[in-house]
């Protein structure tokens, strides 16, 4: 079969198929982002084990992007360099080479951004887990003064009241 008649093919069974994207909804329209659904409290659920593990894996990438990203730099400046006085050749090379280097450095600092905010998001949070915690310590340290061995006795005899 031709590439020609693969592709109408193809293009016959996508028209078939009753597969449709639904952005920002329901298949059924009752979803309204903010005010609960079928989820109140939403279906995204993130654990910090799994935070860590995007963070530490952004940080292997980064490391790993970092060394093995520049290889190609050494040869393709010499190549450029060797070329420059009889091709038009070197221009290209030269362009190719800053913008590899552009887009690596750009994928540097996303993966060091994501690395980085995990690692803060993670910290803040644990932070926050804490005071959470003292808080609520403090709660329970006040609670145990009105047990009931130190709460006031009614008095007897006496109606317990402000009258005449």
């Amino acid at each position: 079969m031709s590439f020609a008649n693969d592709w109408e093919q193809l293009k016959k069974d996508a028209g078939q198929s009753s597969t449709h994207m639904r952005l920002n909804q329901a298949p059924d329209g009752s979803f309204r982002p903010g005010r609960g659904g079928s989820s109140p409290s939403g279906d995204l659920q993130v654990s910090q084990k799994d935070l860590a593990a995007v963070g530490n894996e952004a940080y292997k990438i980064y490391h790993r992007l970092k060394k093995d990203g520049s290889h190609a730099h050494a040869s393709t400046d010499a190549a450029k360099t060797s070329l420059s006085g009889d091709f038009e050749l070197a221009a290209a090379l030269g362009h190719v080479n800053a913008r590899w280097e552009s887009q690596l450095q750009t994928v540097l600092d996303a993966c060091a951004h994501i690395s980085n905010h995990l690692d803060f998001t993670r910290k803040a949070h644990a932070g926050d887990e804490e005071w959470i915690r003292v808080q609520l310590s403090k709660i329970a340290e006040l609670d145990k003064g009105f047990d009931e061995s130190t709460r006031p006795q009614p008095r007897s005899g006496r109606p317990s009241g402000g009258g005449a």
